[in-house]
């Protein structure tokens, strides 16, 4: 028999409601992707045996299908109702355990009946961006930070289980999945996004694809030191939002568009009025800005209730704004409410798909959303984020200004040989139109842009990353207080 050869990559471990968890990431020789390994160090292989027989008594005695049309409220009540009949069977069959013991191993049997099961302990790694169940018969995969795509150890018992976890998450957010409406849209309590789809619809199996909520959001500091964008570029991102120009963030799935929407709303100023809009919250802002998050509502199964981007994006007009910040544009309504806002003042920031400024451009002013390219003008800048498929590196491709004519003029692009930002053009429209409003000269905007590039780079050499302490040292900057130490 030939031994298989391992490679250990990483190694940390989890704390997942008491239960710990240790993380494993290989390389096999019989496997074309890396593993990504749990297991549960504080339960042994015979105590989850127990567990098991355990699980499958307490089982017995639940009606599942109860719990699938239970509201969270009915839930929580449930798992006190069931704490007390597991302490029991714990005690039964685990005489010798201690109180702490017996908490998690409760814990770790409401996890698996009530809760997502080992997805829970997924949930719990900050490292994980995307979790997918492709059906039962194959293995749970996940999206690693820095690894990309793993191969995990877990496997769904049945379809039946997924189907299970479809339902309750659906129902925890008054939506529903069933055989007539097989597709589901939601998000766990957690902000999670999910997306679920019921087999036939999914071929092989019903299927669950969890888009993880960043807890720890992304910033300016974290991107330039992953070398996403360079200070320079930060730098002119940072002069086109301080002088209230629009800005369209485009790139393809994964590329990292709502990241750096977030990234971006590092550079407001303190004293304006922010609304955001989106399906699913995703975006997470320092809390000493003037904030209003705002998100979308499907409608209830009988057709009502339901609230559009369309609706979000005319009604914030209405809440004197200053800055507009929209998930994704998708349709043509949607495009020319926020061609709009640009024209009467407002500065809008938006994601689009598209992979350069050319095809953004392009996409814009095409069927479906379909604007006129004259309207274009009124666009800042574009900036477009790119993934490398190979080797899930995410980087800031291009920035682009937008012409008179609507052309855009690329003057930062990615050098992907040798992984640097470039200028490759001069400004043609965003220096004029900077100095025509606030009368600073040419030379004067390009000190501004050092400075700018001086405190960037002094942020990453002094490791600040939280979003909060920047929007401080921002706020700092914008009122005059700002002293680089």
């Amino acid at each position: 028999m030939v031994e298989v050869k391992r490679k250990l990559l990483d190694k940390y471990s989890l704390n997942a409601n008491g239960i710990k968890v240790d993380v494993e990431i290989i390389t096999r020789d019989d496997k074309y992707v890396p593993q990504y390994i749990i297991s549960l160090t504080n339960i042994s292989d015979t105590t989850k045996i127990v567990l098991e027989k355990i699980r499958e008594e307490f089982i017995s005695k639940l009606d599942l299908e109860e719990i699938e049309r239970s509201r969270q409220e009915d839930i929580d009540s449930m798992k006190k109702k069931f704490t007390v009949s597991l302490s029991k069977l714990i005690s039964k069959y685990f005489p010798e355990s201690n109180e702490d013991t017996k908490n998690t191993l409760i814990d770790y049997l409401l996890e698996e009946n009530l809760g997502l099961g080992k997805i829970e302990l997924l949930l719990k790694d900050a490292n994980l961006e995307e979790i997918v169940i492709n059906n039962h018969v194959d293995p749970v995969w996940v999206y690693h930070k820095k690894f990309g795509w793993l191969e995990t150890n877990i496997k769904m018992v049945t379809e039946a289980r997924i189907r299970h976890y479809s339902t309750m998450i659906a129902r925890d957010v008054n939506k529903e999945i069933t055989v007539l409406n097989p597709l589901l849209d939601a998000h766990l309590m957690t902000g999670d996004r999910v997306n679920a789809t019921l087999y036939p619809i999914s071929t092989k199996g019903n299927t669950i694809t969890i888009r993880k909520f960043a807890e720890d959001p992304w910033t300016i500091t974290k991107f330039i030191e992953a070398n996403t964008i360079s200070a320079a570029a930060a730098a002119i991102i940072w002069l086109g939002i301080q002088y209230e120009l629009s800005i369209l963030i485009a790139g393809g799935t994964g590329s990292g568009k709502t990241s750096m929407l977030n990234v971006i709303s590092n550079f407001f100023p303190p004293n304006q009025r922010i609304i955001s809009i989106e399906d699913t919250r995703e975006l997470e802002l320092a809390k000493n800005l003037h904030w209003v998050p705002m998100e979308t509502r499907m409608a209830n199964p009988e057709g009502k209730g339901g609230v559009t981007m369309l609706d979000l994006l005319v009604n914030s007009l209405r809440m004197r704004p200053d800055r507009i910040l929209v998930g994704e544009i998708r349709r043509k309504q949607e495009a020319e409410v926020l061609m709009e806002a640009m024209h009467t003042g407002h500065s809008v920031y938006a994601t689009i798909h598209a992979n350069t400024a050319d095809e953004t451009i392009t996409r814009l002013t095409n069927p479906p959303i379909d604007i006129p390219k004259a309207m274009l003008s009124s666009l800042g800048l574009i900036l477009v984020q790119n993934r490398n498929r190979r080797t899930g590196k995410r980087r800031t491709f291009q920035i682009a200004e937008v012409t008179k004519a609507g052309d855009p003029n690329v003057m930062i692009q990615l050098n992907a040989i040798d992984d640097i930002h470039e200028q490759v053009n001069d400004s043609q429209v965003v220096f004029k139109l900077i100095s025509l409003y606030t009368g600073i000269t040419n030379d004067q905007i390009i000190y501004d842009l050092k400075q700018k590039e001086q405190i960037l780079n002094w942020l990453v050499k002094k490791k600040i990353y939280d979003i909060n302490d920047i929007g401080r040292i921002m706020a700092n900057y914008y009122t005059g207080k700002l002293k680089l130490v």
